[in-house]
């Protein structure tokens, strides 16, 4: 089930194509669950679905091929680290190890006080700059040392610090 107001922004969404060809919304449908949830949950998937008049199935397999959609809750700081070959090429499975340590979780864990959710991505479109991170789906990290690694995860706590996250059940 969705709400009013997440369907009044389906609506929006939708309004971006011909009537006949509201499927291609997809994708901004899952970002809006997203965007409310956290994360698309195999119901709001279903939701969409429906929304759309496609078979669940198919929104599943958007929602599984793309990194960009959660498939489970996920740290505050959602960090993707590039390991396709030509990072692979410049270091990025080091990264990835690197972050690992960093963070004391495994690719694919979040931290135990939910900050950092590390992740392997695909290729993020910046060969030439590898090691290459995607903070949050938005924020592209380029040539990460281990340096600019520990400083960006630095700043990461520092702005949690700074803006903590409203905790479950609270008011906005």
């Amino acid at each position: 089930m969705i709400s009013q107001s997440t369907r009044a922004r389906f609506d929006k969404e939708v309004a971006k194509y011909p009537a006949d060809q509201k499927r291609s919304a997809v994708m901004a449908c899952l970002a809006v669950v997203q965007d409310e949830q956290g994360w698309v949950t195999p119901e709001s998937e279903a939701a969409i679905a429906e929304y759309l008049g496609m078979a669940p199935m198919a929104v599943h397999e958007v929602t599984t091929f793309y990194n960009m959609y959660n498939q489970a809750p996920v740290g505050r700081f959602k960090l993707n680290v590039c390991t396709n070959l030509p990072c692979q090429l410049r270091s990025g499975q080091n990264a990835l190890h690197y972050m690992e340590h960093k963070l004391g979780i495994k690719m694919g864990e979040t931290t135990p006080d939910g900050l950092f959710t590390l992740q392997q991505s695909e290729c993020l479109g910046a060969c030439a700059d590898a090691p290459v991170m995607l903070v949050n789906d938005r924020n592209m990290c380029s040539n990460m040392s281990n340096a600019r690694m520990d400083a960006m995860v630095e700043a990461l706590k520092a702005e949690a610090a700074k803006h903590p996250a409203p905790t479950a059940g609270a008011s906005a």
